[in-house]
Formats: C-alpha cells, structure tokens, sequence
C-alpha cells in the first residue's frame, strides 16, 4: 500500500502539472479563489471545481478515486457550513420569500436553502483546488519557486520549508512522549502536559534549525542553484486556461 502510494505520488509530481511553475499554479489557485468571491451561486463554484479536478485528472495524473478521497472528508464539513448558513439566513425572515419548512418559531425559505447549497458548493470548489495543488506540487520546488520566480526572501521560505517537514517530526515526538507516559505507568491518552513537551522539542528544534541556516549563509548574499525552475511554453498555456475558466466563473454567477 505504502509503496503503491509512492508510486502515484512520482507520477503525480512527475506529470505535466507537476512539473509547471508551483508560482504560477499558486497564483492561479489565487485567482480562481477570488473569482469565487464575486457569487454565491452554484454555478461559479461547479466550473472552478470541474476545472480543478479535470487539470489533475488529465494534467496531473491523479486517478479520481485519489481525488475523491482527498475531497471526501471535507463533504461533511461543507454540509455543515451550508446548512448552518441555510438556518441562520437573513431570507428567511423576509416574508416575500417562499418558506418550505417552519418548526417552532423557525423559517427555512427556498432563498435561503439555496443559499446555502451556494456557500457548501464554494467550500468543495476551495478544497478541490487545494487538494489538486498540494498532491501535484512538491514542497522544496514550490520554495524554489518562491524564491527564484517570486524573489521571497530565502530565510522566509526556506524557514517555512524547514517548519512545514518537521511537522511529521512532532506527530512522531507525541508518539513517543505517550510511550513515556505508558512506561511510567501513567494514561498514554492525551495530556495537556505533552504540549510542554512538544513545545520544548520544537523550540530545540527551531535552534538548530536556525543555527544550521545561519552557518550556510541564508540570506547573505547572492546563492547558486542547483535546480532552477523556469518558465515554459506550458505555464503561459495553463495562465490561458486559468484566465478563461476564472472570466468564465464570473460570467455564470451573474
């Protein structure tokens, strides 16, 4: 299963999305998040979400049934907002809208449930865009990006870098601090006293790290490459598509 997983995680960054500017498909990402904001309809959400999850079938190489289980969880999630949204609604105090459900002193109109379909379906578009875009985008390239194409600061990046990969270092420290509390024949549940723990680990570990980057010199002076990430006949494509899919976002939400 482990090795299966890796397998598609090659392919995945190996594949035509992964190999594009990780800059460029953050601004894209951007962009279409924005054109979002300018409908509460259904309509511009289902063309972002198509359009996400269509580029990392057919650019990515991401099989559907990946995709579905990265966006599976957050469905729950997305109900939940949309319903709380559907409940809480200002249409539902206006007398001019048609009410479909009335419990109590409770309105639910048809205004107001299909604004709350709107708001849950921009929730699965924000997730399919940012499930493409973390299982096509490798994390050291998308610094390198960052810093070569995007001129950020390389303390910055790299520190962020660093921070983002010792996340599983910490859910590794936790394990072991609840093997410790077993050892000691205390509960091996969760504890506030681990996160004293896990505080101190990752304040060690921030020491070291910026003292391992002070000693290679980030944000010195001038750095050579070994991996320089360009732009190609590809990404001006995909700026083309994005463009189209964001203008046409915002056209159906009118």
């Amino acid at each position: 299963m482990i090795v299966r997983r890796l397998e598609l995680e090659e392919r995945a960054i190996a594949s035509p999305l992964g190999r594009s500017s990780p800059l460029l498909k953050l601004a894209i990402a951007i962009g279409w998040l924005v054109a979002l904001a300018f409908s509460y309809d259904v309509r511009p959400a289902a063309v972002i979400t198509v359009a996400a999850l269509g580029s990392g079938v057919v650019l990515g190489r991401l099989t559907p049934a990946r995709l579905a289980a990265g966006v599976a969880p957050f469905w729950a999630v997305a109900a939940g907002i949309g319903l709380t949204n559907a409940l809480f609604a200002a249409a539902n105090t206006d007398p001019a809208n048609a009410v479909v459900l009335t419990v109590g002193p409770l309105r639910l109109t048809e205004a107001a449930i299909i604004g709350g379909i709107g708001v849950a379906a921009r929730v699965i578009a924000v997730v399919s865009v940012g499930v493409v875009f973390g299982q096509t985008t490798e994390p050291t390239r998308l610094v390198d990006s960052l810093v070569q194409q995007g001129h950020a600061p390389e303390r910055f990046a790299y520190g962020a870098l660093a921070a983002y990969q010792a996340i599983p270092r910490l859910v590794e420290q936790l394990v072991t601090l609840r093997q410790a509390r077993r050892i000691r024949g205390l509960r091996s549940g969760w504890h506030p006293r681990m996160l004293v723990g896990l505080l101190v680990l990752a304040i060690r570990h921030g020491d070291r790290l910026a003292l391992a980057m002070d000693a290679r010199g980030f944000g010195s002076g001038p750095r050579s490459r070994y991996r320089e990430v360009r732009w190609g006949t590809l990404d001006a494509l995909m700026a083309v598509g994005a463009l189209i899919v964001a203008a046409l976002a915002v056209v159906v939400g009118r």
